[in-house]
């Protein structure tokens, strides 16, 4: 008796091929159609998968459906700021030699233009983004726009600052060289050391602020709120800084200031020089971030560097080759303080008739 013919297995579908791999259907869909936001084992896994079931994409449904652009986002909080800018050239060219395209915008430091530039940027069709956020998921508005990147399935790296709570990688300064400037100033002898710290909305801000107090505390020194100014990244709170420090009693007021990053420190060291403060004979003052312009100051500024063009490549290399979920995803790179002739001896102040408080104006 004739057999009727076995009836023919129906082609694999891409979604068996992610359940083969162990993967999602939208890491699949990236893998074979060659985003490069993928990790080297989902790639692998989905590669195998899809041999073994034979499966053949329909290269024109693909073509239509595919959303690539050969470029990524990248949002800064402030284009004017140096450090930030070298990040974007370090990220533009590593992007560049991968043959991408860098869409580049800039939040002034302000969570609303944040979310106007990520969402411009989604609309743009990012293959991934790369983001110096703005905002903390614990406040009463937090940074949206981060969330929404998130559920749209776009591959997200934070660098530089981070947000808690929010699970994606990130590459991040340490706080050891602000450690190791708070204990030089402390071994020369400054026992009242002021902080102008970033806002406590900014990893950055509270971080620095906590390693500044962890290294006092340790040192058995009781950290001072009135030696503490929060400025916000932007000169004008330098210079405000410097005002509140300085309009302390006599016998209150700093002989050394740490100041938690280059635009406040470039304030701070205006409104010194304008009040004739001596620096370091009537105040020591150490800047984070080693701008180029406090090598040219007299004396040189002392900082608290940070490899900037190392982050930018490390930031583009978790965007293309994301970590595994077992692989720790933040990567926190080491910070280095660099002495310079703006910090000196505590008892090298002799005089501090130069150092009067009143209105910065």
């Amino acid at each position: 008796m004739a057999q009727l013919p076995s009836t023919p297995r129906p082609p694999a579908t891409l979604r068996d091929v992610a359940a083969a791999a162990g993967v999602s259907v939208a890491t699949a869909s990236r893998v074979l159609s060659g985003n490069p936001a993928t990790s080297s084992t989902s790639r692998q896994a989905v590669t195998a998968a899809a041999a073994q079931l034979d499966f053949h994409p329909n290269v024109q449904a693909r073509a239509l459906r595919s959303s690539r652009t050969a470029s990524i986002g990248l949002l800064i909080p402030d284009i004017r700021n140096p450090h930030f800018g070298d990040l974007a050239h370090s990220v533009e060219m590593h992007a560049r030699e991968r043959g991408l395209v860098t869409l580049i915008s800039a939040s002034d430091e302000r969570l609303d233009t944040q979310e106007t530039a990520l969402r411009l940027l989604m609309s743009h069709n990012v293959d991934g983004l790369i983001v110096v956020p703005q905002g903390r998921r614990d406040s009463p508005r937090g940074p949206e726009a981060l969330d929404a990147v998130v559920q749209r399935g776009i591959p997200l790296v934070l660098a530089d600052r981070m947000v808690s709570g929010l699970d994606v990688p990130a590459v991040v300064p340490g706080t050891n060289g602000l450690t190791d400037a708070v204990n030089e100033l402390l071994a020369l002898g400054h026992e009242r050391i002021a902080l102008i710290a970033g806002p406590a909305t900014s990893s950055t801000g509270r971080e620095r602020r906590l390693a500044f107090d962890a290294a006092l505390d340790a040192a058995g020194a009781t950290p001072d709120p009135d030696l503490v100014h929060e400025g916000d990244f932007q000169p004008a709170s330098g210079r405000e800084g410097v005002a509140r420090l300085l309009g302390l009693p006599p016998g209150r007021r700093p002989s050394a200031v740490v100041i938690a990053d280059g635009p406040m420190a470039v304030g701070a060291l205006a409104a010194l020089n304008e009040r004739g403060v001596r620096i370091p004979q009537d105040l020591s003052v150490v800047a984070h971030d080693d701008l180029d312009a406090f090598r040219l100051c007299d004396p040189p500024v002392s900082a608290i560097a940070q490899d900037i063009a190392a982050m930018g490549a490390v930031a583009l290399n978790l965007l293309l080759e994301p970590p595994a979920d077992d692989e720790e995803r933040t990567v926190r790179q080491p910070t280095l303080f660099i002495q310079r002739g703006s910090v000196a001896e505590a008892g090298l102040q002799k005089s501090t008739t130069t150092m009067e408080g009143g209105d910065d104006s």
